[in-house]
């Protein structure tokens, strides 16, 4: 990663427009082809095994940041109808799926976007991921869940 960083350095340290390393820069300042890594330190590979809050994360994750107030839609997980797949925390660009020992086990909407890719991906029928406007509780929204569909419906 060291090296990763003089390289990116480098190439807009002597560029006229900007006054700082980009190391020094605001979220809102950074620029195209600029990187914001995950993780402190060498890249670990066993991340994967570590529960999100004891990840060693880098200031420039958004972890500490709330930013579900993005969100204009959100996912309601009906744990009845969750199989446990993992697909939802595999494709989780947020990392907002809460998994333990490979079970959901809820969503955590301060970093949830409502993309919808969770849903998207959830094989159940009917799915055990609905996206719902945000202003629904989520009581209100497993009463309203959609009915198993048949083939060809």
């Amino acid at each position: 990663m060291a090296q990763h960083k003089d390289l990116v350095n480098n190439l807009y340290k002597n560029k006229d427009h900007f006054e700082n390393s980009i190391w020094d820069m605001g979220w809102d300042e950074l620029v195209p082809g600029a990187a914001c890594f995950s993780f402190e330190g060498e890249i670990d590979h066993t991340v994967v095994d570590v529960h999100p809050e004891d990840r060693n994360t880098a200031e420039t994750n958004s972890i500490n940041k709330y930013v579900g107030d993005w969100r204009v839609v959100k996912p309601v997980w009906n744990v009845d109808l969750c199989i446990d797949c993992q697909n939802c925390w595999l494709y989780c660009p947020d990392s907002s799926i809460i998994s333990r020992d490979k079970e959901m086990v809820g969503i955590d909407y301060d970093h949830c976007k409502g993309c919808g890719i969770c849903s998207e991906v959830c094989p159940t029928n009917p799915k055990s991921l609905v996206m719902f406007d945000e202003h629904t509780k989520n009581e209100d929204a497993l009463t309203q869940w959609p009915e198993k569909t048949k083939k060809g419906e």
